[in-house]
């Protein structure tokens, strides 16, 4: 009469072997989780986080352009001078606060835009591309010649596109206006200049997003004889959630960096300095025109801190939000 005999375990199925494996895999996993992320870590490192650096310790000197004197150190007193004194801290403030204007104005309205160009494209119809295409179009072009193309529109004087169109529409009615010139008018030109040249931008992430949705939820709604409002609430705003906050994010940073048509259209287009000054037009005026590479760097790391705060209590209301 022979007796069976059951198999020893094997190294493979005992849990004491397998978790080695386990851990061998792991290590391996972050070793290549590593070596993907390194050119990226290392573009930070290079490009941001030494500058930075630099910054912080330049912005602890008093040092000018073209002078054959080294820095002296001198603490904290570029600091406490664009925070205190009067003859400095006006000019940063005032630039502060059209920072804040510029991006309270735009992140709400090229957002609204992009998404309403997004739900607008986003149709199986014919040539849909070549209008995609269109409203992606100026995106590819750099500010200096988006700056331009602006200048001309908004020109003060007679041939202005703009002035020389409201004059046509008010049977000559119309006369030349200072839109870049005019303190009522200049932020708001920066403000549409800003939108028109970006909004595709936005648009095309939004419109990715909007082709993730699967067509069975707009067909559930339409059995439920939900209208297009309602999809639209209900189908298409909760599924582009992430993408809107992430877009929503992105434009906030992207307000507070406006500089180059500033610049352009202060120096060569007559817009109205006083009333469209940034925190980097006064930075770069600041290191440039005036040679004051210290307080320049002190305005930027000051900008650097409030706009890291800004962008961290945004985030944090839009993780708020999604919990």
């Amino acid at each position: 009469m022979s007796t069976a005999v059951s198999p020893s375990p094997t190294p493979a199925q005992s849990p004491a072997a397998a978790r080695p494996t386990t851990q061998r895999r792991r290590s391996r996993d972050r070793v290549h989780a590593l070596l993907m992320t390194a050119p990226a870590l290392a573009g930070l490192i290079a490009f941001v986080a030494v500058p930075f650096g630099y910054a912080v310790v330049l912005s602890l000197h008093k040092a000018r352009l073209g002078s054959d004197r080294p820095p002296a150190f001198v603490g904290l007193e570029q600091y406490r001078r664009i925070l205190t004194d009067p003859d400095l801290s006006g000019r940063f403030l005032h630039a502060l606060l059209n920072n804040l204007t510029f991006a309270l104005a735009v992140v709400p309205l090229q957002t609204g835009l992009a998404l309403a160009l997004a739900v607008l494209l986003n149709r199986k119809l014919r040539a849909i591309g070549l209008f995609r295409a269109v409203f992606f179009l100026p995106v590819v072009f750099p500010m200096a010649l988006v700056a331009v193309i602006w200048r001309l529109i908004l020109a003060r004087s007679d041939q202005g596109i703009l002035n020389s169109l409201l004059h046509q529409l008010s049977f000559g009615h119309w006369g030349s206006f200072d839109w870049l010139g005019s303190p009522l008018t200049a932020m708001a030109s920066v403000v549409v200049l800003s939108v028109w040249q970006g909004v595709g931008f936005q648009m095309v992430i939004l419109l990715a997003g909007l082709q993730a949705i699967p067509d069975e939820r707009y067909e559930a709604a339409q059995l439920d004889r939900a209208s297009r409002w309602q999809q639209f609430r209900h189908v298409t705003l909760p599924g582009i959630r992430t993408t809107l906050i992430f877009v929503a994010l992105l434009t906030s940073v992207l307000s507070f960096r406006v500089f180059d048509q500033v610049y352009i259209l202060v120096r060569g287009g007559g817009l109205n300095e006083n009333a469209t000054r940034t925190v980097m037009y006064e930075a770069v005026t600041t290191a440039f025109d005036q040679n004051n590479i210290g307080r320049a760097s002190a305005i930027t790391v000051v900008f650097f801190l409030i706009v890291l705060v800004l962008t961290l209590v945004q985030r944090r209301v839009a993780r708020g939000d999604d919990a």
